[in-house]
């Protein structure tokens, strides 16, 4: 069995309520159905033999490959070029009102020579833990799993179709300028898959969506094309039922090969609500950052009994996030365990209360002014950050080697208190704003008396230690402290030293920082290097800045996309695509286009 396409050969298509990931060698190799945390029906990017996959063949010797998405869409073309012939797929999900949401539409086609193609359609249900039987109608197969999962999907084809060994293939030949289509669907939604003006309209329909969705962004600077494919891939991440944002629509792929640090993404973090909402208020998306407050503010609702916040939920706000292994799924070139749920949600991370409120506050500056019981419930959160800022936690990064008073988890509680005291002078809400500011200036002196190391001239990772991590680049953008303060300009100088290499950043560095509890190292932290030219544009340079984004621009792949991590090659590592590193990208080139335009930072 050969190898699966490295990570960065893949792009991605959607319907707002899952993805699909599409290889250059013409394979659907990961796919969950039909939401982003549902069990994957598609899985062979993390076993060839027995993940299952849906793929498109020409038979072409010696074709390059090339992907590109529709200017302004997130419909995709795979294309196959060779002496004898070149063919094309145009992969698509249907959006839009008059769409069904729960399909993926496959037209492959020739456009140089007669070419022959083969095509595999092989699901593995309930991450292929679940049989499935499979009967056949003519130009359509239906599979049904056997598992609890219960799932039922149908295969609509132009040409005939037949079963072997449990799954859909065809082999056919295409002349120049002919197509064939294959939609695969939801076998309890009826389509009108078969008729022959379907996949044209809805690839009309969704391309006319797509389009119009980008022509609101505001975004008008030197980096149009990488940020409107950011913005893209972030409306692809979002849950159109629920407004909330996965962190990655995949799971158990990576951070180091061969290693143990395979992690589920498909869940929404609070820590990144307040560089969602920043993101999306800063491209004109008012819609989507109005839906994903309403989630917020649901999960403010339900508060734990002690007025705390998980790290973590379900896309719909589930609680419980257990952790279990896949033994049945070998994992990206053998890099197992292979793990779904996430054990983190059950970690205390006292940042994320910070990050929401930040959240909070830009979203009743910039948007529409948050409401009474929202607010009532952030008091309660904020006075269980005053009575617990003090005590270690995983913090950002989430260790599993023991709790730390993390610097970054010390600096976000001042902000969950500073950006309360400032809602309730802005909006005149009553709140105990005597014991809010005399918290919040304890932890401001707190992080200068034992965060800062006098000796090294910087603030490092946890109280006690002598190293930094990258999580402190995000100081001065949450306004802790001045960009150009003498202190953090010489943090900035040691952060260079001790974790950036060839301009990529570490978040930290194995074997010396807070022990992870995981053996392995990893690659560099994209997100954090996108943290480091924001951070240069607002010290004033602005040209190192530009230097540093431009160069980590190069890292994306084909499509413009990034995952979690890059290796020594430069390979990409962890869940693909993360919305952090795209956050991230976005945030760093607002920054930098105001700096080079000579504007405040």
């Amino acid at each position: 069995m050969d190898a699966p396409e490295p990570i960065e050969n893949h792009a991605i298509i959607g319907n707002l309520n899952t993805i699909a990931l599409v290889a250059l060698n013409g394979a659907i190799d990961f796919m969950c159905f039909p939401r982003f945390d549902s069990p994957s029906i598609f899985a062979s990017l993390l076993d060839r033999e027995n993940g299952g996959e849906f793929r498109i063949s020409p038979e072409l010797n010696g074709a390059r490959r090339k992907q590109l998405y529709l200017p302004d869409s997130n419909i995709l073309l795979t294309r196959f070029l060779a002496e004898d012939g070149v063919v094309e797929i145009s992969d698509f999900m249907p959006v839009g009102e008059v769409a069904p949401i729960h399909n993926l539409v496959r037209r492959v086609k020739s456009v140089r020579g007669e070419v022959r193609i083969r095509m595999t359609c092989a699901p593995r249900f309930n991450y292929a833990r679940s049989s499935h039987h499979c009967e056949q109608r003519g130009n359509q197969v239906c599979f049904s799993s056997d598992g609890e999962d219960n799932t039922r999907l149908r295969l609509c084809s132009s040409i005939p179709l037949k079963l072997e060994n449990g799954e859909a293939v065809a082999s056919f030949s295409l002349k120049p300028d002919h197509s064939a289509y294959f939609v695969l669907e939801n076998a309890r939604e009826e389509t009108p898959c078969l008729e022959e003006r379907y996949v044209p309209e809805t690839f009309k329909n969704t391309l006319n969506y797509w389009r119009n969705w980008m022509s609101h962004s505001r975004y008008q600077g030197r980096w149009r094309q990488i940020v409107n494919r950011s913005a893209l891939t972030l409306k692809l991440l979002v849950s159109h039922q629920y407004g909330s944002l996965v962190a990655a629509p995949t799971f158990g792929l990576p951070e180091l090969i061969g290693g143990e640090r395979n992690w589920d993404y498909r869940y929404t973090w609070i820590r990144d609500a307040s560089f969602t909402i920043y993101a999306l208020l800063r491209l004109g998306y008012t819609e989507e950052a109005t839906a994903f407050n309403r989630w917020i503010e649901h999960r403010c609702a339900e508060l734990n009994p002690d007025g705390s916040l998980q790290v973590m939920y379900g896309i719909d706000g589930k609680h419980n996030l257990d952790e279990q292994i896949l033994p049945e799924l070998r994992g990206y070139l053998n890099s197992g365990p292979v793990r779904i749920g996430n054990g983190a949600y059950k970690q205390l991370q006292l940042d994320i209360h910070g990050e929401l409120m930040d959240s909070v506050y830009l979203y009743n500056k910039w948007s529409d002014p948050i409401s009474h019981d929202l607010w009532h419930n952030l008091v309660r959160l904020i006075n269980w950050v005053c009575a617990n800022w003090e005590r270690p936690d995983e913090g950002i990064w989430e260790v599993r080697g023991g709790m730390k008073e993390f610097l970054y988890s010390r600096v976000m509680c001042w902000v969950a208190i500073d950006r309360g005291v400032r809602l309730s002078l802005k909006r005149s809400f009553p709140a105990p704003l005597g014991k809010w500011i005399q918290v919040r200036d304890r932890i401001y002196q707190d992080v200068f008396d034992h965060f800062w190391d006098t000796k090294k001239q910087a603030f490092v990772q946890f109280k006690g230690s002598s190293t930094l991590d990258a999580s402190c680049l995000l100081m001065p953008l949450v306004k802790f402290i001045a960009p150009k303060d003498p202190r953090w300009l010489s943090t900035l100088r040691h952060v260079y030293k001790e974790l950036v290499e060839d301009s990529l950043v570490h978040r930290y560095r194995i074997g010396e920082a807070a022990p992870d509890g995981l053996p392995g190292k990893e690659g560099t932290f994209s997100v954090c290097t996108f943290w480091l030219a924001e951070c240069l544009a607002k010290a004033g340079d602005p040209l190192r800045a530009r230097f540093i984004f431009e160069k980590m621009l190069g890292y994306a792949n084909h499509v413009g996309l990034y995952s979690e991590e890059l290796g020594a090659q430069g390979e990409h590592l962890g869940n693909f695509p993360q919305a952090f590193t795209h956050l991230g990208l976005i945030s760093a080139a607002h920054a930098l286009d105001k700096a080079l335009e000579g504007e405040k930072v």
